[in-house]
């Protein structure tokens, strides 16, 4: 079993890398909040405005600062791809604040400086919206390296510049801000109680990407329009390097999809999911890796998937539209939970869990649908059939009918049923969650698993043993493939198969 390696006695007594960022606030903070969307150029970005400032949480031991002139180090994970860069500016609590007013708020304020909100993409999946393992790892929220008094600062007229290995990508001001300083810690105020060294890190502005191992991005904030060193943050140095310890078995794992990507990098998703002349898929599904799949059976994927211990594998009871049409791609879930009516009433008509997640399709998505084997209800139709192809999705596959069989059958999509049946999902079915942890066909199904399916059935691939899989699967069929040569050419099968020392050298020497 892969496990952790415990820390040597050096590392033990090693003091944390928050501990100089500590010292630079002059005490522990209780707290560090981040917030969400908070510049007008930003929320054009992301296709959306606030109507209110929102707000996650970090913990004090992901804050950290240089202590010389090296760059602060953020490790991605080892099996992560995907590590996110946001410049902010940072506030530091002065003193104990509960329900100030929008008007004293900045009186509270005690100084100023530059941040960098860090995150592993990767890990989303498992803390939704609380980005827990995301954005509160060690070291991913650097700041410093100078503090800038705020009794000397226009909060209104505060810069911030941030570049990537020297290009300049982000640039704004808090005169853009949606929400201004003052009323950010007027509002976290109202309902929770700030305490002196508390640390608010205010929003990114357009322009937040990705980076990787060996590369830098700096952050400075300055009073808008002065040169005063004195009014400078100075620039916050961070440098990404590779982890090389491995996540124990039972931890999350990194599962980076074209979403995700697209997310971090600001980029359109179609660069990430091999549409529109675009990049290629990425994580573990790579072109390349379809094109391997597609010459492996699914028999003997689900072979070598058993000999490495992994038996409940394989959607079972479903039945596809596309004999002979094999089908390849990444999960995206949608979980029913048993119709109630008051909550069909309030989630299943309109702009259902069912039809945004049809809506956010991308190339090489299968769609599974967790219907609990219910035979007696549909749980989709032609329509979204034909949003899922004109979305480029790989398939569906649903442990539940499908309406309009016949047409959906005709529009060439590749999808796993249990039936057709006339009836409309709410006769059974509320639409409830999205991209979650279900139950399909009698396995366990997870966004980013991999998913490869024939006429014999579909099975559900772990992605971070999809190579290890596929290259067993490789080996396997060039022996049977040698091994049935052999026996057409008149060799009798004893020591052959299975291969002896012999055969197995001579294998390996035409190989």
């Amino acid at each position: 079993m892969t496990s952790v390696t415990s820390p040597t006695s050096a590392e033990q007594s090693a003091p944390h890398p928050a501990e100089a960022a500590w010292s630079l606030l002059g005490t522990k903070p209780g707290a560090v909040y981040a917030m969400h969307i908070s510049y007008a150029a930003r929320a054009e970005q992301k296709g959306r405005t606030p109507e209110a400032p929102g707000y996650f949480m970090k913990p004090p031991t992901s804050l950290t600062t240089p202590t010389g002139e090296d760059p602060t180090v953020v490790e991605l994970p080892k099996g992560a791809e995907i590590l996110g860069f946001e410049g902010e500016i940072a506030l530091v609590i002065g003193e104990r604040t509960r329900r100030v007013s929008p008007t004293d708020a900045w009186g509270r304020v005690a100084a100023v400086t530059a941040a960098n909100d860090l995150g592993t993409f990767d890990f989303r999946w498992a803390d939704k919206g609380a980005n827990v393992r995301s954005k509160g790892g060690d070291g991913y929220a650097p700041i410093g390296p100078r503090l800038i008094p705020a009794d000397r600062l226009d909060p209104a007229n505060i810069a911030i510049r941030v570049w990537l290995d020297g290009d300049l990508v982000q640039e704004d001001s808090t005169s853009t801000l949606l929400f201004p300083l003052p009323q950010i810690v007027s509002d976290l105020s109202q309902l929770i109680t700030l305490e002196k060294g508390d640390v608010i890190l205010t929003g990114t502005p357009a322009g937040a990407s990705t980076f990787g191992p060996g590369q830098v991005v700096e952050v400075e904030v300055t009073a808008g329009g002065s040169e005063d060193p004195a009014l400078s943050s100075g620039r916050l140095r961070t440098q990404a390097v590779q982890g090389t310890v491995d996540l124990e078995p039972f931890s999350p794992q990194p599962k980076p999809t074209a979403q995700q990507w697209a997310d971090a990098s600001g980029r359109d998703i179609s660069e990430f999911s091999g549409a529109d002349g675009g990049a290629g898929s990425v994580g573990p599904l790579t072109d390349d890796m379809r094109e391997r799949i597609e010459k492996v059976a699914l028999a003997t994927i689900s072979s070598v998937m058993r000999s490495k211990g992994l038996n409940n594998v394989s959607i079972d009871g479903v039945r596809t539209t596309q004999p002979g049409k094999k089908l390849i791609g990444t999960a995206r879930t949608l979980r029913y939970v048993p119709n109630r009516e008051d909550l069909f009433k309030s989630h299943g008509g309109g702009y259902n869990a069912q039809k945004r997640l049809f809506d956010s399709l991308t190339s090489g998505d299968v769609l599974v649908m967790d219907a609990r084997g219910v035979d007696d209800a549909g749980t989709l139709g032609d329509i979204l059939a034909l949003r899922a192809r004109a979305l480029g999705a790989a398939g569906i596959v649903t442990d539940g009918c499908v309406r309009d069989l016949a047409e959906v059958t005709e529009i060439g999509l590749p999808t796993y049923h249990k039936g057709g049946h006339p009836a409309v999902l709410g006769r059974r079915h509320v639409p409830w969650g999205i991209d979650e942890t279900v139950a399909c066909g009698s396995t366990t199904v997870q966004p980013g698993d991999v998913i490869v399916g024939d006429d014999d059935g579909v099975l559900v691939i772990p992605p971070s043993m999809l190579e290890d899989i596929i290259s067993t699967c490789e080996t396997k069929e060039a022996e049977e493939a040698f091994i049935a040569a052999r026996v057409a050419e008149g060799h009798p099968v004893e020591g052959l198969f299975p291969m002896n020392a012999e055969w197995r050298a001579e294998f390996e020497k035409q190989r």
